[in-house]
């Protein structure tokens, strides 16, 4: 039996939360030092409902890496 994968290109909203200690930021020249930008290091929280596909594609699971000759099928 084939097997597909199904992609979907999504964009939402999120909030993302880091607890730190205070030597890891700077709260009297609010200088947030290295989580000045949300990385791995913040929990991930996408809000309900604010999520939107932008596309969908399904090929066929073959197990091939790279494979430019498989056909795919978007709904853009």
């Amino acid at each position: 039996m084939k097997t597909y994968k199904i992609s979907h290109l999504i964009s939402a909203e999120f909030v993302a939360e880091a607890i730190v200690t205070e030597d890891q930021i700077d709260t009297n020249t609010n200088d947030l030092k290295d989580y000045k930008k949300p990385d791995g290091k913040f929990k991930f929280t996408m809000l309900k409902g604010s999520e939107n596909i932008i596309r969908t594609t399904y090929e066929e699971n073959d197990e091939k890496l790279n494979d430019s000759s498989k056909k795919s099928t978007s709904n853009k």
